[in-house]
């Protein structure tokens, strides 16, 4: 059995493992591999937008656990025009748009442009997740000329180039006008200019600024004809062929992608290999982010779900691990995923830790390989505080003290000693911040209950009235339910409930004395009262 598990027995390590051969048959240098993911610069970034980054870094780190260097880039496509504006961000782009990103003004005043704000944000989010990574940037690729010789290349071929777009995608324009696209030096929109030739002695692209179409919009040229300089930021090639030159530009070997581009990396892998001569670089394809009316996540209709959202009720890891456990199927995101998935943290670890035992080698081997991939294939973490228990606490916590008093009880179920541990902390500030922004503070409901169970609940309220700790309450917790003909699996999960607003938590007799027997018989005489 063991012979199956490639590395740490994940799909990371086959990819990998897949990788290292192909470049082997290719006979191409392994001094130094290279990976790649995009940084979203056209709008507010999601959490689609981070698993880029995330899967190429933790491909990376298998090719270093496998004894081979490698790095991962992580470019952003600042040349790219705005195409829409996104939900909610102000009106005034209105007058921007079809120019590119990065030669627009930051509309919040804190960057130098719009796309170095977008770009910006995401990342701040790899930075927190611990991620590595070299910044690229289109501008700058172009202003500095390398993009030049596989720019020439492609335009001398742009017909051959043009039929091959068309035989793949079914867009035509290409096979009438070049795969580029000059700024306008008269309007500044990049979208609008039609390429018309191109000079090999001048090295510049002739073009008239025509207008376009998009997203059944219109928008007019303004009618100028100038000459773009392919050795500057003047324009971009189109997508169906600038992935090519700059994975030939770049030499990376591993990008991922979403199959809402699937048909522009076909083509790419064709430019890049027949044309330019170069191997395309080993792709995943991974199927889209949804939000929980099962749309696509998207940056222009403004039900983005920020790595920033994630972070502030969930670790980097619960992030990571989320994004690495399957790449294929659509997955639903909602705040709901980062409590489930902070949940599930703690489950593998208490498999990694051997506290659940596991027969099977090749899941115990992928269960510990994603947790190590997860901490970025440093030490796990094992504080042995449930985050489950932590937000229990933080549902019964006093508003204004919660930190206090969940270290308190902590403390007094011997999690922690007197000096709460950094992670430990970290767990107790998710949990609050959940609870008090997105439970919104006990926001309990009515629990059904019958007569029986009301009479019980009735008979725990004066047994509780002068309980002097934990220990006593919980016994007499289970003197009612017996006295009454209940079963505690039955009326436990009605208390957890009424208290917490969910069906489970600590120790009932310790949360009753914690939370305090007034506020919690008043408690208990509300619900019976509402139910009556």
């Amino acid at each position: 059995m063991d012979r199956d598990i490639i590395g740490r027995g994940t799909w990371i390590d086959k990819v990998s493992s897949d990788l290292i051969e192909k470049e082997k048959k290719l006979d191409r240098s392994l001094d130094l591999i290279v990976t790649e993911s995009g940084l979203g610069a056209s709008g507010i970034p999601h959490v689609g937008s981070i698993a880029d980054a995330i899967r190429s870094y933790a491909v990376t780190l298998a090719l270093r656990d496998m004894g081979y260097s490698s790095k991962t880039i992580a470019f952003s496509d600042d040349m790219d025009g705005l195409r829409k504006i996104p939900t909610g961000l102000p009106s005034t782009l209105e007058r921007h748009l079809l120019k590119p990103v990065s030669m627009i003004p930051d509309p919040f005043s804190c960057h130098e442009s719009y796309a170095a704000h977008m770009s910006g944000l995401l990342i701040e989010a790899l930075d927190e997740c611990d991620i590595e990574y070299e910044i690229g940037s289109g501008r700058e690729i172009y202003e500095s000329g390398k993009m030049a010789p596989f720019i020439e290349k492609i335009l001398i071929e742009w017909e051959r180039v043009g039929k091959k777009i068309e035989e793949l995608t079914g867009q035509e324009k290409f096979t009438i006008m070049l795969p580029y696209f000059a700024i306008c030096s008269r309007c500044g929109r990049i979208y609008t200019t039609h390429a018309l030739s191109y000079d090999k002695k001048t090295k510049k692209v002739r073009y008239i600024c025509r207008g376009t179409e998009i997203r059944d919009k219109k928008y007019k040229g303004c009618g100028h004809q100038g000459e773009a300089d392919i050795r500057r930021a003047n324009g971009k090639l189109n997508w169906k062929a600038e992935f090519a030159a700059r994975w030939a530009l770049l030499d990376i070997r591993f990008e991922a992608y979403g199959k809402d581009i699937a048909d522009s990396v076909e083509v790419n892998d064709w430019v890049s290999r027949e044309v330019l001569g170069f191997e395309p670089p080993m792709h995943v394809r991974y199927e889209m982010f949804l939000d929980v009316m099962g749309r696509k996540i998207s940056k222009s209709i403004g039900n983005v779900f920020t790595p920033q959202i994630w972070l502030r009720y969930g670790s980097p890891e619960s992030l990571i691990l989320y994004m690495l456990k399957r790449f294929r199927g659509t997955r639903r995101t909602s705040l709901e995923t980062v409590k489930k998935t902070m949940l599930e943290l703690d489950h593998l670890k208490d498999m990694y830790f051997g506290r659940v035992k596991i027969d099977n080698l090749m899941k115990l081997a992928k269960t510990r390989g994603l947790l190590e991939y997860a901490y970025r294939l440093a030490s796990v973490e094992d504080v042995g505080t449930p985050y489950g228990l932590v937000l229990n606490l933080a549902v019964a916590s006093p508003e204004g003290s919660e930190f206090e008093f969940i270290a308190s009880r902590l403390r007094a179920y011997g999690y922690v000693e007197e000096e709460v541990p950094t992670e430990v902390e970290k767990k107790i500030v998710y949990a609050v911040n959940w609870v008090t922004e997105v439970e919104k503070r006990l926001k309990r409901a009515w629990v059904e209950t019958t007569d029986k169970e009301k009479e019980a609940l009735k008979d725990l309220i004066e047994k509780i009235s002068d309980a002097p700790n934990g220990d006593y309450i919980q016994n007499k917790v289970f003197e009612v339910v017996h006295r009454h003909g209940l079963k505690t699996r039955e009326f436990f999960p009605i208390l957890y409930e009424m208290l917490l607003g969910r069906g489970q938590g600590p120790r009932i007799g310790p949360l009753i004395m914690d939370m305090g027997p007034g506020n919690v018989s008043k408690i208990l005489r509300t619900q019976i009262e509402a139910t009556a």
